[in-house]
C-alpha cells in the first residue's frame, strides 16, 4: 500500500522530571516533542475498506480529510437517516473490528466520478457510482452475494452530504506516531504494519508515546493548525493484518498488559486550514506560561 518501511531496534521511554514532590508541577506544561515529519498520508473513503495513500491534501476547519469515511456499508437496518444524519457506533456497519475479511478486498474511490471499484483476488468484482441508486445497488449486491454468510442483514451503502462515518462523533484527523508502533512491535515480538491503525497522518521523529503529551495542544503544519482533542482507544480492528486479512495479533491486550491502557494515536480537529503533504514538518506550538 505504499507505506514506508518499518525500522527495528529497542525502544526506551524516559521518565522523571516534575512529579508530586516537585513544587513546579503545577506551573510547568508537559514536555513536547521536537518537530517531526509526516511520512504517510491516507484517507478511507468507505468505512472498513482499503486505505488510499495521498501525496497531499487540503484540510478545512472543522472537517475531515477529503472524502474520509464519506460512505459506510450498513450491516442490517441501523436507522440512519440521510436527511438528518446522526453519528452511529461502528457495529452498525461493516468494519474490521468484526469483519476481518474486508481487508482481503482492494478498493479504490474516484473523486471525479464517485465510482468505487472493488477487486477480489486481483480481479474487478464490483463497480458502481456511489452517488446513484444503481451504482450503490451494484456494490450492495456484491456484498450480499459474496458474503451472505458473513453479514447480519441486507448491506446498504450509506452517505449524507458533509457527514463522516468516523468512530467518533467529532470530525477529526487521526495521527499515529511511528515510534509508538515500533514500541508495540517490541511488546508483541514481531512486525506490526502501521496501516493496522488506519490513521490519516503517520509521523516520524517523535519519541514513542510522546504524542499523548499533546492532548489540548496545537500542532502546526505550515499555515495549518490542528488542535489535539483526545487519545485513540484501540479496538480489535488493529489485530487484523491489512495485507493478509488474518486476525493474528492481540494489540489492545498487549497495551493493557504493558502500559495499563489500550491507547495508540491521537485525534485532532482542524482549526486553521490549508494544504499539507508528505514530507511536511509537524510541530507542537509552545504554550505560553502566564
Amino acid at each position: 500500500m505504499g507505506f514506508p518501511g518499518r525500522k527495528g531496534g529497542a525502544h526506551k521511554i524516559a521518565s522523571g522530571g516534575a512529579g508530586p514532590g516537585n513544587p513546579l508541577i503545577n506551573r510547568m506544561p508537559e514536555p513536547i516533542p521536537a518537530p517531526a515529519e509526516i511520512t504517510g498520508l491516507y484517507r478511507y473513503p468507505v468505512k472498513g475498506l482499503t486505505p488510499e495513500p495521498l501525496t497531499s491534501t487540503v484540510l478545512k476547519p472543522g472537517q475531515t480529510l477529503l472524502a474520509d469515511r464519506r460512505y459506510a456499508i450498513e450491516n442490517g437496518p441501523s436507522g440512519f437517516d440521510p436527511a438528518a444524519p446522526a453519528w452511529l457506533a461502528k457495529p452498525h456497519f461493516l468494519m474490521l473490528m468484526r469483519d476481518e475479511w474486508l481487508a482481503g478486498l482492494r478498493t479504490h474511490f474516484d473523486d471525479a466520478t464517485n465510482v468505487l471499484t472493488i477487486r477480489q483476488n486481483g480481479k474487478v468484482a464490483a463497480q458502481g457510482d456511489l452517488e446513484t441508486a444503481q451504482g450503490r445497488a451494484a456494490i450492495e449486491t456484491f456484498f450480499a452475494t459474496a458474503y451472505a454468510g458473513e453479514i447480519k442483514g441486507p448491506p446498504k451503502v450509506l452517505t449524507s452530504p458533509g457527514h463522516s462515518f468516523s468512530d467518533v462523533a467529532r470530525k477529526v484527523v487521526s495521527i499515529i506516531n511511528l515510534a509508538s508502533v515500533r514500541a508495540i512491535e517490541n511488546m508483541v515480538g514481531g512486525p506490526v504494519h502501521p496501516l493496522r491503525f488506519r490513521a490519516n497522518l503517520y509521523v516520524e521523529g517523535w519519541p514513542a508515546w510522546s504524542e499523548f503529551d499533546l492532548v489540548d495542544r496545537t500542532l502546526a503544519i505550515g499555515d495549518v493548525r490542528l488542535k489535539v482533542v483526545k487519545r485513540i482507544v484501540r479496538c480489535a480492528a488493529v489485530n487484523v493484518d491489512p495485507d493478509t486479512a488474518e486476525r493474528d495479533l492481540a494489540i489492545p491486550q498487549a497495551l493493557q498488559r504493558r502500559l495499563g491502557h489500550g491507547d495508540c494515536g491521537i485525534y485532532a480537529e482542524v482549526i486553521a486550514g490549508g494544504t499539507i503533504a508528505v514530507g511536511d514538518t509537524i510541530a507542537a506550538e509552545q504554550v505560553e506560561l502566564l
